[in-house]
């Protein structure tokens, strides 16, 4: 499963811009759907998730200032990201989790988009 993400870019800070992640089939057949980030020299940090019932979560930082949120007849899930700072520069990162339910121990399976780039200027 390749996920495609799209919409990163350069803006100042304050500003808004919107990532886009694609999946080749229904979204519907993962347990969430997420996105994370990387800055360079740092940890990857899991920003954003939607499960498959809808419910959202958001890392601290982003709390009040990014949107997840999907289209299933699209296959797609964006992230909305408002009053941007320049510490949310990084590289964002789409991935997809499916869990197969087993008897003992389910199995997950996660898959990753390639990453676009979003930079905030000061």
């Amino acid at each position: 499963v390749q996920l495609q993400a799209s919409g990163g870019g350069l803006v100042q800070s304050g500003g808004s811009l919107r990532l886009a992640c694609e999946a080749p089939g229904s979204i519907g057949s993962f347990k969430s759907m997420n996105w994370y980030r990387q800055a360079p020299g740092k940890q990857r940090e899991l920003v954003a998730t939607i499960t498959n019932d809808g419910s959202t979560d958001y890392a601290t930082s982003v709390q009040a200032r990014f949107t997840i949120s999907r289209d299933s007849a699209k296959n797609t899930v964006y992230l909305q990201m408002n009053s941007l700072k320049p510490e949310d520069t990084a590289v964002y990162l789409c991935n997809a989790r499916r869990v197969v339910v087993r008897a003992i121990v389910d199995e997950k399976y996660d898959y990753w988009g390639q990453g676009t780039q979003v930079t905030v200027s000061s």
